[in-house]
């Protein structure tokens, strides 16, 4: 079996007395989704932030395509994408100099980054409005965007933090149509945290459960159903966690960070 592309190994975070994460191992192969379920405060963006760079874990191991979280960290950034739970554009930019400034810092030449803005752009059905500054861009347009950016460097790895959340009913298929796209086609792997449990269902090739910093399941949503006696996912997530499903993302995993 080839290697994983992302790997945890007993990543453990703690951020003073709070135990984010609580020995987590993970295994996501190349070109598969995976869709990580758990309540508020589970540790869902404490992890995606540790994958990404972003946090150094208490102990533990974790590499993303061969790479070391830590010891790897400059070079990894330039194999993965992020989309985090807020929008993070510049409003002054117009969207198209957002996602040229993103190829730039993916070290594309300028002639390259103005392409791949344009395309991407494009994919997301912004074009019409890719001279407009971000700051006239409706909250749907601007997540886009932000999806947008992630792909930009055309990523191995792709990191998805809630990417539907805020979206009207037409951007959310969109993205969710992109996520297709990628699994069809196999251009990346993607680690895709979300609330909505028919959106892991249909898209994750495998669904992972995240409750209190451990990881408490991780297989295909059928097999999960199968596991629990469940008719729908909603009844496996609550025989798995013994807590209903919050549909809604709060600032639990902030607030993990400030403790």
């Amino acid at each position: 079996m080839a290697s994983p592309i992302i790997l945890a190994e007993q990543l453990v975070k703690n951020f003073g007395k709070v135990e984010a994460l609580k020995g987590i191992d993970l295994e996501v192969y190349k070109g598969t989704v995976l869709g990580v379920l758990g309540p508020n405060g589970a540790g869902k963006t404490t992890g995606v932030r540790i994958l990404t760079t972003l946090l150094s874990p208490t102990s533990g191991h974790a590499e993303v395509d061969g790479l070391d979280v830590v010891k790897d960290a400059e070079a990894l950034r330039f194999r993965i994408g992020l989309a985090g739970q807020s929008a993070a554009v510049d409003e002054n930019l117009t969207g198209h100099e957002n996602l040229e400034m993103v190829g730039r810092l993916y070290h594309l030449k300028g002639k390259e980054a103005r392409r791949r803005a344009g395309e991407v752009l494009e994919r997301f059905g912004l074009s019409d409005a890719g001279n407009r500054p971000a700051k006239a861009y409706s909250g749907g347009m601007r997540r886009r965007l932000d999806v947008a950016a992630s792909l930009v460097g055309k990523p191995d790895v792709l990191f998805l933090d809630e990417p539907t959340t805020g979206l009207d009913p037409r951007s959310k298929l969109e993205v969710q149509d992109f996520i297709r796209e990628i699994r069809t086609n196999h251009d990346s792997t993607i680690l895709l945290c979300t609330h909505d449990l028919a959106e892991a269902e249909v898209l994750a090739d495998r669904v992972g459960i995240l409750d209190r910093g451990r990881l408490l399941v991780l297989e295909p949503a059928a097999e999960l159903k199968q596991r629990y006696g469940a008719e729908t996912l909603e009844e496996a997530f609550f025989a798995a966690t013994g807590r209903e499903f919050e549909a809604e993302e709060d600032e639990d995993d902030d607030r993990e960070v400030m403790a």
